[in-house]
């Protein structure tokens, strides 16, 4: 339990006994009845393209793709750099956003929250009360998505794929 261990221990009990009935995956193919067809970089670049164009007008992003090297046990899914290098006398900065590899195959709500989650980041760097309002303004149920994504996480612990 430990991706929701910080939410009530009522809602915990709830998982818990989707477990333990064998129903944590019927409940996650019911909301999230089929996976994203987002398998290339290229293809996950137009994606967060689309979302960066629409929210975030002057934001640039230089690079965007899957990594297998970030993964739930560095408690990332996503990660957003900007780097700064000098180039003759002017300081130019690139934006990359990588998404776990782990998510080629996921729900397209679970890859959209991410995305938004790493976009959100160029404007807000914490986590504190405007992230998440930015987060929720793009991606209305955020929060919920955000919390079925770490039961998503659970489930792929205790019994690997979902579809």
């Amino acid at each position: 339990m430990k991706y929701i261990q910080h939410y009530p221990q009522e809602i915990q009990n709830q998982i818990q006994e989707l477990i333990n009935k064998d129903k944590l995956g019927d409940y996650l193919r019911n909301k999230y009845p089929k996976k994203h067809e987002i398998k290339t970089d290229k293809a996950l670049y137009a994606y967060v393209m689309d979302f960066k164009n629409e929210y975030f007008k002057k934001s640039q992003i230089s690079k965007v793709m899957y990594d297998g090297k970030i993964n739930v046990i560095s408690n990332a899914l996503g990660m957003h750099t900007i780097i700064s290098r000098v180039q003759g006398s002017k300081l130019k900065s690139k934006n990359e956003i990588r998404v776990a590899s782990m998510f080629k195959n996921a729900p397209e709500k679970f890859l959209e929250m991410i995305v938004v989650h790493e976009l959100s980041h160029f404007k807000e760097k914490e986590h504190n009360k405007a992230f998440y309002n930015l987060c929720t303004f793009i991606q209305e149920d955020y929060h919920q998505i955000e919390f079925d994504l770490r039961v998503y996480l659970l489930h792929l612990d205790l019994y690997g794929k979902l579809y």
